[in-house]
C-alpha cells in the first residue's frame, strides 16, 4: 500500500501569496492616495491644530495727554504668567515652588490646576512686572510661560480718576473716558500663526495673518493744572465743613470745553481693588441735585423774554412772603419791600420770582429752560450721563410753576448746570460740553444776546456787597453767578440735609471761564449750610488761579474787589467803594419749610 502523501502544490501556494501581497499593496497604495489626496487638507488641519496656533499680538493702547501735552493716562509693558495645567499636574513636585513664585498656596494654586485638567492655557498670574517675570521663568518650571500684555497707569492718580476712569485687566475702559473712547484708544490686536513643540514653546513663526494696530492718542480739553487746583479746593472744602460729597465743573465759555471736572470722595484708578465701588461714581454728571437759587436767572430770562418785564421793572415782596392756592406759603428771609427785577437776583428773593413766574404760564417756562439744556443729558457723550428732571408743563400747577422759580421740583446735574450758565457767558448761544480738544462744536441760539447780557449784569451784582456771592469775588476781576442751597429731597418731601451751590462766571465783562460747585450734606459747625458761605469761596479760589495760568487780563481794579478776595483769603478788611450800597452782604436765602 502507497503510504507516502501527495506532493505539495507548491506553485498553487505561491500564487495565494503572490495575490496576497498584491491585494495588500493595493490596499495600501489606496489608502496613502486617501491621505494624501482625498483627505489631505483634514489631516493637515488634525496636523496643524497639535502643533500650529494662531495667538494675539498684543498692542498698546493709545496715550491720553491733556490740553498742554501732559500724558494723563499712558500704558506700560508688562508680563503675563500662563501654564499648561496638564503638565502642571503632571509634575506634581514643582507646585510648590510655583505657588510660592506666584504669592499662593500650593492647595490653591492645585485646586485651579485641576479645574481646567482639560485645557492647555490658564493665567496664573497678570499682570507681573518684567522683571519678577523673568525670575519666575528661570525657575523653568515645566508647562509655564509668560506672554507680553500692557497695563493701564494714571500719574494724576485720584486728581482725574472720575474723569478718565479705569481700565480692566484686558486693557479695556470700564468708566468714564477711558470707556467713551474705548474704541478709538484700544486699537486692534495682531495674529501671528506660529508652530509651537509638545511644550507649548514657539520654536517658529510662520506667518501674520493680521498686521497690529496700536491704539489712537487722544487729546483733551482738560487742564490739569486747572483740574488740581478744582481738586485741591473742592477737598479742602469737604473736609472742613464735613461734607459727604462734592463736584465742580468748569467749562470754556466760548468752546464748551470741558476744562475741570472733579468729584469727592475720589479714588485712586492705579489701584482700584482698594477703593469704595460708591466712589467711583462720577457725580459731576450722574448725580442730580435740585438747583436751588442758582434757578433764578433762568426764571428772570424767561420773564425778560415776554416781554412783561425789564431789569429795572419794581416787585413788591412786602411782606417778605406769598401765600399760594392750597395754603402753601412761600418767602424770604426778611422783607425785602419794594425792588426790581435785578434786586431779585442780589437778594435772592423767592417772594420776587415767584411772582413773575405767577405773570408766565407754563408752557413758556418750560420752553426757556428746556432751551437751556434742562431736562436733558447735555451731549458731552459721559458714560452714565443722567439727563436730571423738569416735569412737562401740563402737571405744573401754581405751586409748582413758584416752586420750580426757584429751584424746587427739578433737578440738574453739575454738568447740566454749567452747561445753562455757559449760554449767558455766550451770549445766549449754547455749545454742548465737550472733553476732546478743538472738537466741531457748533453752537445754537437760546436767548437774544442782549437778555443774556442783562442777565449777566444782574448776576454781578450778587459777587459785590449787598449780594451773598461775595466769597466768590477774585481780585481786579469782575464775577458774575448765583449761590444756590436747596433741600434734599426723600420720600415725598425734604429733609433738614443740605446741598449747597454756586453757579458763574469771570471775567463778567467777556466771560471766559464758567464754573458750578455743589456740596452735598456739608456740616462744619454753626448751622452754615448756605451757597454763599460754602460753595462761593471755592469758586472764587479756583478761578483765582486759573485766570492767572490762562493769562487771561483783569477786566476790574477796583480796590473793593481786591479787597473781597483778601477777605476771602483772610489776609485783610474789605473797603466798599462809596457808590455801593452800604448794607451788609445776604449770604442767607430762604429755604422752604
Amino acid at each position: 500500500m502507497n503510504t507516502r502523501g501527495k506532493p505539495a502544490n507548491l506553485r498553487g501556494r505561491l500564487y495565494v501569496v503572490l495575490m496576497v501581497l498584491a491585494l495588500s499593496s493595493t490596499l495600501l497604495a489606496a489608502r496613502a492616495f486617501e491621505l494624501q489626496v482625498v483627505s489631505k487638507e483634514f489631516y493637515q488641519e488634525q496636523g496643524d491644530a497639535r502643533y500650529l496656533r494662531d495667538i494675539p499680538i498684543p498692542v498698546s493702547r493709545g496715550t491720553i495727554f491733556d490740553r498742554n501735552g501732559e500724558p494723563l493716562a499712558v500704558s506700560t509693558p508688562v508680563e503675563s504668567i500662563w501654564g499648561n495645567p496638564k503638565e502642571l499636574l503632571a509634575n506634581p513636585d514643582r507646585l510648590p515652588e510655583l505657588a510660592e513664585a506666584l504669592g499662593v498656596t500650593t492647595d490653591a494654586l492645585t485646586e485651579r490646576l485641576l479645574q481646567r485638567k482639560d485645557k492647555e492655557f490658564l493665567y496664573l498670574k497678570r499682570p507681573v512686572d518684567p522683571d519678577a517675570a523673568q525670575q519666575l521663568l528661570a525657575l523653568q518650571i515645566p508647562g509655564v510661560a509668560s506672554e507680553r500684555a500692557f497695563r493701564r497707569y494714571y500719574p494724576s492718580g485720584e486728581i482725574l480718576a472720575h474723569t478718565l476712569g479705569f481700565t480692566n485687566i484686558d486693557d479695556r475702559g470700564q468708566e468714564g473716558l477711558e470707556l467713551a473712547f474705548d474704541e478709538w484708544l484700544a486699537g486692534k490686536p495682531g495674529v501671528k500663526r506660529v508652530i509651537r513643540d509638545r511644550l507649548g514653546h514657539v520654536i517658529e513663526n510662520v506667518e501674520l495673518l493680521r498686521e497690529a494696530q496700536p491704539g489712537r492718542d487722544l487729546t483733551l480739553s482738560i487742564d490739569r493744572r486747572i483740574q488740581y487746583l478744582a481738586y485741591r479746593e473742592l477737598k479742602a472744602a469737604i473736609l472742613e465743613q464735613k461734607a459727604t460729597s462734592g463736584s465742580m465743573v468748569i467749562l470754556d465759555a466760548s468752546s464748551g470745553e470741558v476744562l475741570a471736572m472733579v468729584n469727592q470722595p475720589s479714588f485712586n484708578p492705579n489701584s482700584r481693588a482698594t477703593s469704595e465701588p460708591a466712589y467711583r461714581r462720577n457725580r459731576g454728571v450722574t448725580d442730580v441735585v435740585e438747583p436751588g437759587s442758582t434757578m433764578k436767572p433762568f426764571t428772570v430770562a424767561a420773564a425778560l423774554e415776554s416781554g412783561k418785564w425789564k431789569p429795572e421793572t419794581p416787585i413788591d415782596t412786602t411782606p417778605g412772603k406769598m401765600m399760594l392756592p392750597g395754603g402753601y406759603t412761600i418767602g424770604d428771609i426778611r422783607n425785602y419791600g419794594l425792588i426790581d427785577v435785578t434786586h431779585v437776583i442780589t437778594k435772592s428773593s423767592n417772594v420776587g420770582s415767584a411772582k413773575m413766574a405767577m405773570t408766565m404760564s407754563a408752557d413758556h417756562m418750560r420752553d426757556v429752560f428746556q432751551r437751556f439744556g434742562l431736562g436733558e443729558v447735555t451731549g458731552c457723550g459721559f458714560p452714565g450721563e443722567s439727563p436730571g428732571y423738569l416735569p412737562i408743563a401740563k402737571a405744573w400747577g401754581p405751586t409748582e410753576k413758584a416752586t420750580m422759580s426757584y429751584g424746587y421740583g427739578l433737578s440738574v446735574t453739575p454738568m447740566q448746570l454749567a452747561q445753562a450758565y455757559s449760554v449767558f457767558a455766550n451770549h445766549g448761544r449754547l455749545r454742548q460740553p465737550t472733553f476732546v480738544k478743538g472738537a466741531s462744536n457748533p453752537d445754537s441760539a437760546v436767548i437774544d444776546p442782549q437778555i443774556a447780557d442783562q442777565v449777566v449784569k444782574m448776576l454781578e451784582t450778587v459777587v459785590s456787597p449787598g449780594g451773598g456771592g461775595l466769597k466768590a469775588a477774585v481780585a481786579n476781576y469782575r464775577v458774575a453767578g448765583k449761590t444756590g442751597t436747596s433741600r434734599r429731597a426723600v420720600g415725598g418731601g425734604y429733609e433738614k440735609r443740605y446741598a449747597s451751590l454756586f453757579a458763574g462766571m469771570v471775567p463778567a465783562s467777556n466771560p471766559r471761564l464758567v464754573g458750578v460747585v455743589v456740596i452735598h450734606d456739608p456740616h462744619g459747625g454753626h448751622g452754615v449750610y448756605y451757597g454763599g458761605l460754602i460753595a462761593a469761596p471755592v469758586f472764587g479760589k479756583v478761578m483765582d488761579g486759573a485766570l492767572r495760568l490762562l493769562d487771561i487780563p483783569p477786566d476790574n481794579v477796583q480796590r473793593w474787589y481786591a479787597g473781597a478776595a483778601a477777605v476771602n483769603q483772610g489776609i485783610g478788611p474789605m473797603s466798599p467803594p462809596p457808590d455801593y450800597p452800604p448794607d451788609q452782604p445776604n449770604y442767607e436765602e430762604a429755604i422752604p419749610e
